[in-house]
This record gives structure tokens, C-alpha cells and sequence, in this order.
């Protein structure tokens, strides 16, 4: 196994976790949010994590989109060099 290979597995490993964090995350805000307490205080616990879980998942998305752009680009790098022509 490369370190290409290895770093290319943390990064899905831990993003995978961190979507499923948002999800999670996403969901209780919405169920605080949407629940029939009287506490205003709990309602606006709901809608900061409404709006952090989204601003999470941009930033992940981002990184995400961004790491595979450099990944991409190190394993063509990586490559060998095709043989020169023959004449």
C-alpha cells in the first residue's frame, strides 16, 4: 500500500463520519426546532444547529471536492513517463 492509497483511505474514513455527524446533527436541530415545548431557549438551540450543520456540510463538501483535486493530481504526477518515441 502506497501513501497515496492510505491518505486516500483516512480522507473517506473520516469524511464519511463527519456526513453522518451532519446528518445527525441536522436532524435534532430539526426535531428541537419542530418539537411542541414552550421553551423559546430550546427552539433556538434547534435553529443553531439547523444552521451549523449546514455551514458544516459546505465546508466538508469543499474540503472534500478539494482533496480529490490534489489526489488526482498526485497520482498523475505519479505516474511513469511514457517511453520517448522510436524514430
Amino acid at each position: 500500500m502506497e501513501l497515496v492509497d492510505f491518505v486516500r483511505q483516512v480522507a473517506v474514513a473520516v469524511t464519511t463520519v463527519a456526513w453522518f455527524v451532519f446528518l445527525v446533527t441536522w436532524a435534532v436541530g430539526w426535531a428541537l426546532r419542530g418539537a411542541p415545548l414552550p421553551f423559546r431557549s430550546v427552539k433556538r438551540v434547534g435553529q443553531s444547529l439547523i444552521e451549523d450543520s449546514v455551514m458544516a456540510a459546505f465546508w466538508l463538501a469543499l474540503g472534500t471536492t478539494i482533496f480529490a483535486l490534489i489526489s488526482y493530481i498526485v497520482s498523475s504526477i505519479s505516474l511513469p513517463m511514457p517511453p520517448p518515441p522510436s524514430p
